[in-house]
């Protein structure tokens, strides 16, 4: 997919850039831009937070951003632009850890495009997050424990409402 950016960004060489994701999906055929910048925030499950370090393996990393692309192309269809970078290394509160950004003729393509890459990313990408506590503790996020029930319960929603003819909603919890 020639229409497909990807990147991990090591923050101690450079920054993700909003206006980068920007430009690369700005295209003239294109009317609906969406794009998700992730943020490190200063609380998390009741604990102070004063940063994150990301570890991946980048290789697989890329290679699962690639297959979102793709994933994301099928399913919306016609011209898109999508763009997903992740930072790796050591973030303090308020700065950016992922951009996704999606370009598409329609604002329904393009938040559904953006909406289902970064869903992907958080789920299906080897991302090691590790929080740092105000409190001098750390721990490594354990992911989402209820990704695989939700999942279930999505896939069980999706089939009823498809045998209805009714739209399901998005992944519902929150990360």
């Amino acid at each position: 997919m020639t229409d497909l950016h990807t990147a991990v960004i090591d923050i101690c060489e450079a920054q993700l850039d909003p206006s980068a994701a920007l430009a690369f999906v700005s295209d003239p055929r294109f009317g609906g831009i969406d794009m998700f910048i992730g943020k490190v925030r200063e609380h998390n499950l009741g604990r102070v937070v004063t940063g994150i370090s990301y570890d991946l393996f980048e290789p697989l990393a890329l290679r699962t951003f690639q297959d979102i692309g793709e994933r994301a192309r099928k399913e919306i269809g016609g011209p898109m632009k999508l763009y997903i970078a992740h930072a790796k290394g050591e973030l303090r509160i308020g700065e950016i850890a992922v951009i996704v950004a999606a370009g598409t003729p329609h604002r329904d393509e393009a938040f559904r495009a953006c909406r289902l890459a970064i869903e992907a990313v958080k789920h299906e990408a080897p991302i090691w997050k590790q929080e740092h506590y105000i409190d001098g503790d750390s721990a490594w996020s354990e992911g989402c424990s209820l990704c695989e029930e939700h999942r279930q319960e999505e896939q069980r929603d999706a089939e009823h409402a498809a045998a209805h003819g009714k739209k399901t909603h998005a992944h519902g919890h929150e990360h």
